[in-house]
């Protein structure tokens, strides 16, 4: 019996665990302290209430006889998919209702569309990068290139016509710098995916936060339906980091290698996945609803708050930061060219904040730091003022 030696090319810690590791030694040591957290990119707001009552709903349904609900369809019940498919023409994109999954989230599926590709296939990913597109390749045993996202090209990183990729991880708005790109940078990574017969993976789990005239999906771009999968979660956008559900979007005449990608991923997700349960899908169908996006748009305030109160900080104290505006993630760079993790020390011994070190995220993470908005909106404050404090005095 062999193990997958793949794994030993991963980084010992998940990123997030030796967060936890590091923050849980310094408050059983320092009990008296109150450490505020603007790290981990959870929620802190409760679920809006049409989507609670929705969920609700669909518990009572399976209390009875009549309106109980066993295994669900594994691409999700079509009420879900259209509710979605009519969400992106809101905002002027058209994607039927059954080039839709429903999933238990973007992570999960980010992680899992590896199955359906060979692992000799060369993956591109920008650099610094959510760690679950490298880890997954990594564990798949496939070659990984980088991206170089940076401070000259304010971290949207963009193709090299000199390097061939076969898979292209895309994440916009970024997680976890913030950045976003345009819609003509978007053109030139498709551009790139087609001549290259590549498929992009779309990660846009953060759309809800974008403010500007920007792209909300990858296929509001012309040529992405040849050439890219797009993923989204309702984490962020309404809440549900512990609920779990998300979906992704495979265009049907999507093919690559003789095989099409739609029926490829289906058969995927029905040998390795039951679905989602019958009242989340309703809760998740709940958001898509007039008075869901009413009542969620309240909490994406909140949070975008919170992202104006850290970047209006940073602003004041002259440090080059990008996100803030269309994420809930701000990337700041380290004062006094500070390493991240000294950084990490520094901000959690002497301000008692959490954040996430850059180089965690790839080597050109190193000397950046990643705040989020999801905290309580009068810790935000306390933290930014502790912040402000600290490199103030540091100066």
């Amino acid at each position: 019996m062999k193990i997958n030696k793949n794994f030993d090319n991963l980084v010992p810690n998940y990123l997030f665990a030796e967060i936890a590791k590091r923050v849980n030694d310094y408050q059983a040591a320092n009990p008296e302290k109150d450490v505020i957290r603007l790290g981990i990119g959870d929620v802190t707001l409760p679920l809006a209430p049409v989507v609670v009552e929705a969920m609700k709903k669909g518990a009572d349904d399976l209390a009875a006889k009549e309106t109980f609900k066993g295994y669900p369809d594994y691409e999700g019940y079509a009420f879900v998919r259209e509710a979605i498919s009519d969400y992106y023409r809101s905002f002027g994109v058209e994607i039927a209702a059954d080039e839709i999954l429903i999933s238990d989230g973007a992570k999960s599926d980010c992680g899992n569309i590896g199955d359906i590709f060979d692992k000799d296939n060369v993956v591109l990913v920008t650099d610094p990068v959510y760690p679950v597109y490298v880890d997954s390749n990594i564990m798949a045993g496939r070659k990984i290139i980088y991206a170089d996202s940076n401070k000259d090209n304010h971290f949207n990183a963009m193709p090299d016509d000199s390097v061939h990729a076969d898979i292209i991880y895309l994440c916009s708005p970024n997680n976890p710098t913030g950045a976003a790109y345009t819609a003509e940078q978007l053109k030139v990574w498709i551009d790139y995916a087609n001549r290259n017969d590549a498929i992009i993976l779309y990660d846009c789990a953060y759309e809800a936060f974008i403010t500007e005239d920007l792209p909300r999906s990858i296929y509001a771009v012309e040529g992405a339906r040849s050439c890219a999968i797009e993923f989204c979660s309702l984490s962020k956008t309404a809440g549900f980091t512990g609920t779990r559900c998300g979906y992704t979007v495979i265009p049907k005449e999507l093919e690559r290698d003789g095989h099409n990608l739609y029926k490829t991923w289906y058969r995927r997700q029905a040998t390795k996945f039951n679905g989602v349960s019958w009242p989340v899908q309703c809760a998740a169908a709940a958001v898509f609803s007039e008075e869901g996006q009413k009542q969620i748009k309240v909490n994406l305030e909140y949070y975008k708050e919170n992202a104006r109160t850290i970047a209006s900080a940073l602003d004041e104290l002259g440090i080059y930061y990008t996100g803030g505006k269309n994420s809930p993630y701000i990337w700041l760079e380290c004062p006094n060219g500070m390493k991240s993790w000294d950084f990490f020390d520094l901000l959690l011994n002497e301000a008692n904040v959490v954040g996430t070190p850059g180089a965690g995220f790839g080597k050109n993470g190193e000397g950046f730091f990643r705040l989020t908005s999801f905290g309580d909106k009068e810790k935000t404050k306390e933290a930014v003022e502790r912040l402000k404090k600290l490199l103030s005095s540091s100066k």
